[in-house]
């Protein structure tokens, strides 16, 4: 396995600074032909164009910039700080600080794990970091980033680098998404990572008993013929849902099988942006077919499946960022099959879902090409 080595950027000076919050108070928004929404949303804070979030055991958050910064931010918002100790990152495009997520054991080890597309030989592609996050005098930082696996290979573009993080219940191994980088073959060559499901460790290597390693397939590799995986969770039975983009339609949200071939370019219920068909799911059956998909698209951002006490009624259900669609989507689980739910209008692109400590559901708007997004939290609305 090619192992990246970043360079760690030196300490610098960080000021604590009192925020004011995107908005005051509740707000109430129409949906377009469901009247209001089942929820009051709260906005909290605004960032610069955010990919993704994550809640420490205190409650505070930590909230990835596209620009590759990460602030350490309160629940309210009103006090942030940038995490000193990131490495560069590549945001040309589709790039730029992604995922972020706290290692099973972050209590005792402090250790935080994210994404990012950077640059290197042959062009770009996705890494995997982790450092510890270490608080002291008011400042914080990441100390030892390293960079525990790169995406192969590096290619040209700036597209589908997904990047997504998901630890098993278990707590022993990492699965994390390689888009197929718009490049579309890849998805399904059997010596490459992009387009896949990977397993590995949790230091990053690729995790004993891959089912595909035997058949020459990189031995990383948990399931391929994917495109764009912008969401991946486990349920509370243990089952690995992902989201995908789909080309022109045909949005997915799959049920995560080790072994399974999803199809992607052979098949897809949308069809290539030029126009060229291409053949559906239902004639090649042999291939793992979604369990809900979307024409026209959604464009899935992140996945959570909830499991808090504000909404009873959706606990077990997955919930869904739409970028394009400027929604939020719930999705309802039932063991291995899934169906529509909800889909309501948030009047902005939702890149993030994530389940609060206090089980509200809080939101990232995108925020993109720099623009600020705001954080959202959704309660049950007051009669």
């Amino acid at each position: 396995m090619r192992r990246l080595t970043l360079a760690v950027l030196p300490l610098v000076a960080l000021a604590c600074s009192a925020q004011t919050p995107a908005g005051g108070g509740q707000e109430r928004v129409k949906s377009p032909g469901t009247g209001s929404l089942p929820f009051a949303i709260t906005p909290v804070a605004d960032f610069d164009a955010p990919w993704a979030m994550t809640f420490l055991p205190d409650g505070r958050l930590l909230v990835t910039e596209k620009n590759g910064r990460l602030i350490l931010s309160a629940a309210d918002g009103l006090r942030r700080m940038q995490v000193a100790g990131l490495p560069p990152v590549d945001s040309e495009g589709q790039g730029g600080l992604m995922d972020v997520v706290l290692a099973p054991d972050f209590a005792r080890s402090g250790l935080v794990y994210l994404s990012a597309s950077v640059a290197g030989p042959g062009g770009k592609g996705v890494v995997l970091m982790r450092g510890k996050l270490v608080e002291n005098e008011g400042l914080a930082r990441l100390e030892g980033v390293t960079t525990i696996f790169g995406a192969r290979p590096f290619v040209t573009g700036d597209g589908h680098y997904s990047g997504r993080i998901a630890f098993s219940p278990d707590g022993r191994h990492l699965f994390f998404t390689n888009g197929e980088r718009q490049k579309f073959t890849p998805a399904q060559d059997p010596k490459t990572t992009l387009g896949k499901v990977l397993r590995l460790t949790l230091d990053g290597k690729p995790a004993p008993g891959n089912p595909l390693a035997a058949k020459g397939f990189a031995p990383e590799v948990w399931t391929y013929g994917h495109r764009n995986l912008l969401g991946i969770a486990f349920d509370g039975a243990g089952n690995l849902w992902e989201q995908e983009m789909g080309p022109k339609g045909g949005d997915e949200l799959n049920l995560v099988l080790p072994g399974r071939n999803y199809g992607y370019p052979l098949v897809s219920d949308g069809d290539h942006y030029d126009g060229k068909d291409i053949p559906d799911h239902a004639t090649r059956p042999d291939l793992e077919r979604y369990k809900v998909n979307w024409t026209p698209v959604i464009s899935p951002g992140g996945l959570m499946i909830y499991s808090g006490s504000q909404f009873p009624a959706w606990r077990g259900d997955a919930f869904i960022g739409g970028l394009s669609s400027k929604a939020l989507i719930r999705v309802d689980l039932n063991g291995t099959t899934a169906r529509k739910g909800d889909q309501w209008d948030m009047g902005a692109r939702i890149r993030e879902v994530e389940q609060g400590p206090d089980g509200a559901i809080y939101v990232l708007e995108d925020g993109a090409r720099g623009s600020q997004g705001r954080l959202l939290k959704l309660t049950p609305r007051r009669s």
